[in-house]
């Protein structure tokens, strides 16, 4: 299985997690930030702000005294997204626990707790997203510390930001007392209630009245704590949700819920499920003006205010040019593509390889409804990009038409394709870097540096780097149907489950 199987998931199920026990929550698809996030490849996998992705950001933000390895849950599809990251930054998970589907954050939190709670009633669990940007980890961190002790008494704690505007993205927090205070003394105060997102009226009245925090999504309690108050407060979770966790398989070094019983369970926020329901919740804030500066990145205006601003106030990133423009966030994502801006006021303007999102600032919270509107016109662009990540590497479709198509295939040092065939295509194989072990119906053989091979419509076939760098090949599918779905698997490495 090469170095991702050998030095990450061949870590994550052994040892204990003890400390303060980091989850880390990957699920959901960030249509909002379409086209750069997508259902296969989500927001918190890229690097939005920065030069790593916002999961990575927030692993190494769970990296200090005290703080034991996380323990990350994620749906399938990311799984290898997953450990690829975590190894790419040198950190360690205790655990990777795989979503069947998505259930939102409520099953996710209520499997984490009762996984832990097998090993340690008493584990402190700090719950958070992973798509989040928080610059300052000290100020983060301290005031997790802040909460330590409430949460250990068997309080919740959750975590609010202290409010710099009247944001109408964002769900408000209303508190006993004020939000006032010094950033390096976090603040613990008594929630009295959950607000939705406002609208600009109501925002402005809660920014006004100094008892309102952002609400981070952020959690402290213990696994006891937790589960006892989805016993009172969601009862109806516990049955599938427990089902899920007794009847977890260990996959390849990932510990996978059972999937009969995850369909079973409701979905549902942890907000909804518990948050809301529960008159015995504290919440520490901090951050705001006075320090530990944060954001959601809900959308793509929230990126550009987390983006660096030139004179003008544009966000500019990628190959940009912007001509009289201003409050605008123009980039592009994509290797040769060029972004050109005249004369744009407060537009958003992204650029992919194979999409381009135009809107104006105020409407960027609609992206969520253009991806819907493209998904029912069957758009593939929806959901995926023309670079695919698989656990071996990735491929790039380069030209496609009705009886051919040209991909650019990158396999990882020891990894493998599964070994697979076609019902409705033959493919041409050219190797352009690296070496390649080719099976074809048995027969083995090595494709180096400028030599191709052929494998005919219906051959048993494996594809295979035997070196030590990655190997890159131009594939060209012939045939008169090309999907992703016409692979049938005799063997496969990464147990997908999807062959014979």
């Amino acid at each position: 299985m090469g170095e991702l199987s050998a030095r990450v998931l061949g870590r994550v199920i052994g040892g204990g997690c003890a400390m303060i026990q980091p989850v880390l929550l990957c699920g959901g698809s960030g249509t909002r930030l379409w086209p750069v996030s997508r259902r296969r490849f989500p927001k918190q996998f890229t690097a939005l702000v920065g030069d790593e992705s916002l999961f990575q950001a927030t692993v190494r933000r769970m990296k200090a005294a005290g703080f034991a390895p996380p323990l990350v849950t994620a749906g399938a599809e990311c799984r290898f997204i997953v450990a690829e990251q975590l190894q790419a930054t040198g950190n360690e998970a205790c655990g990777i626990i795989i979503e069947p589907e998505g259930r939102n954050t409520g099953p996710a939190v209520l499997a984490a707790a009762l996984h832990l709670a097998a090993r340690d009633p008493d584990t402190l669990m700090l719950v958070a997203p992973t798509d989040h940007v928080m610059p300052d980890a000290a100020a983060f961190q301290m005031a997790v510390r802040a909460g330590e002790a409430a949460a250990r008494r068997g309080r919740i704690v959750t975590f609010g930001i202290r409010p710099t505007r009247a944001e109408t993205g964002y769900g408000w927090l209303e508190v006993r007392g004020g939000v006032a205070g010094d950033a390096s003394d976090p603040l613990e105060v008594p929630v009295l209630r959950f607000v939705e997102k406002p609208d600009a009226v109501a925002a402005a009245d809660m920014l006004k009245s100094g008892r309102y925090l952002w609400n981070a999504g952020i959690f402290l309690f213990t696994a006891r704590t937790i589960i006892d108050a989805f016993a009172r407060h969601a009862p109806a979770l516990a049955g599938p949700v427990g089902a899920a966790v007794a009847g977890i398989q260990a996959d390849l070094g990932f510990l996978r819920l059972d999937a009969a019983a995850w369909a079973g369970v409701e979905v549902i926020s942890v907000d909804y499920a518990v948050m809301e329901r529960s008159d015995d919740l504290v919440a520490v804030a901090f951050g705001g003006e006075l320090g530990g500066a944060w954001s959601d990145l809900g959308g793509w205006d929230a990126v550009a205010r987390a983006m660096p601003l030139d004179r003008a106030g544009n966000s500019l990133g990628g190959a940009v040019v912007a001509l009289d423009c201003a409050g605008s966030l123009l980039r592009s994502e994509a290797a040769g593509v060029q972004v050109v801006g005249i004369g744009l006021h407060d537009i958003v303007a992204v650029a992919t390889g194979d999409a381009v999102l135009v809107a104006h600032r105020s409407r960027s919270a609609d992206v969520g409804r253009a991806v819907d509107a493209l998904r029912a016109a069957g758009v593939a662009q929806a959901d995926t990009f023309a670079r695919d990540h698989r656990p071996w590497g990735w491929y790039q479709t380069l030209a496609a038409s009705g009886r051919f198509q040209v991909k650019r295939i990158v396999v990882r040092p020891g990894a493998a394709l599964s070994l697979q065939s076609h019902v409705h295509r033959a493919e041409h194989w050219i190797v352009v870097s690296g070496t390649a072990r080719v099976t074809i119906d048995g027969a083995v053989s090595l494709v180096s540096e400028n030599q191709s091979v052929y494998v005919p419509l219906g051959a048993v076939h494996r594809l295979e780097n035997p070196g030590k760098v990655e190997m890159h090949l131009i594939e060209v599918q012939t045939g008169g149907y090309l999907g992703e779905d016409d692979i049938t698997r005799y063997d496969d490495l990464y147990a997908r489950g999807d062959g014979p």
